[in-house]
């Protein structure tokens, strides 16, 4: 059985691709998967070099053939994502792909093509092969990328007969955050010790709920404030939520990245004061 591991935070910043990035060297056999799609950095830490990659298709959007246009309006009329222009020009960016389009045609001028909203890759690193995607800018359906990038990777721990997936979720709580941890063992929810920080948690907690998961909250620079911080341990105590990890802020950890070094790692000592090695052994054997 393959343990699936993904770190999820309720919104961007809050050290969501730290924490992974410091977890993946102290877990063997493993597979690593960027699913932040709209944004990877993770591959940024790790010197790697890129084995594969291929184009994504997405969703179906339609395409005018103006040589066919009897130019009845019928699509400008219907469309319900304004797509069409009165003089009948496609806007590809605001397709949705319904379909409405090509069936009302009367001329068969419009058809749904495939179309490529993203590019997957697989890089090799020093700590196993990576997945990861980018999502090209304005495009939909990062949902079925962030898929795409969890069967590849499972995929290839099935061949190679890894024990380990690590997931660099997306963060917040839409469709994309519910393709990072469908099917996972466990996760990891990052928060922070502010207002948002403790509401961006409750609304990712009842996300997560929904499904069979063993959940861990990590408060990163719990120190920035005392009083949410134990705001967060309370409430975590009333869901019965186990909190694994408080991590103060440290500068140095701030300086590592910004070197293109992992935290844990370059700060080993930092990170053993905080129990982050005994976190670890409780992610491998629970």
């Amino acid at each position: 059985m393959i343990n699936e591991i993904v770190v999820i935070s309720g919104k961007g910043g809050t050290g969501k691709t730290t924490l992974t990035a410091s977890l993946i060297p102290y877990f063997e056999d493993t597979v690593i998967a960027d699913c932040d799609v709209d944004a990877p950095d993770l591959n940024i830490l790790f010197e790697s070099n890129e084995k594969s990659q291929k184009n994504f298709v997405g969703l179906q959007k339609a395409f005018l053939d103006k040589s066919k246009c009897i130019m009845c309006k019928k699509c400008y009329e219907l469309c319900k994502y304004n797509s069409i222009s009165s003089n009948i020009d496609i806007n590809a960016g605001k397709c949705e792909g319904c379909g409405l389009c090509e069936y009302i045609c009367p001329a068969s001028a419009i058809t749904m093509k495939d179309t490529v909203i993203g590019k997957l890759s697989v890089s090799e690193t020093s700590f196993g092969d990576m997945v990861h995607a980018k999502l090209i800018p304005g495009e939909d359906a990062s949902g079925k990328l962030v898929a795409e990038v969890r069967k590849t990777a499972k995929k290839i721990a099935e061949e190679t007969n890894k024990k380990t997936i690590l997931i660099d979720g997306s963060p917040g709580i839409a469709c994309n955050v519910i393709s990072s941890i469908t099917g996972a063992k466990k996760v990891i929810i990052v928060t922070e010790a502010t207002s948002s920080g403790i509401h961006d948690l409750k609304r990712v907690y009842e996300l997560t709920k929904k499904f069979r998961l063993k959940i861990y909250v990590v408060i990163n620079k719990y120190d920035l404030s005392i009083s949410h911080s134990k705001k967060i341990e309370k409430y975590c105590e009333e869901m019965g939520i186990d909190v694994a990890l408080k991590i103060p802020f440290q500068k140095k950890v701030v300086e590592a990245i910004t070197q293109k070094r992992i935290p844990s790692v370059a700060e080993k000592d930092f990170f053993e004061k905080l129990g982050f090695f005994e976190f670890i052994e409780k992610l491998k054997s629970e």
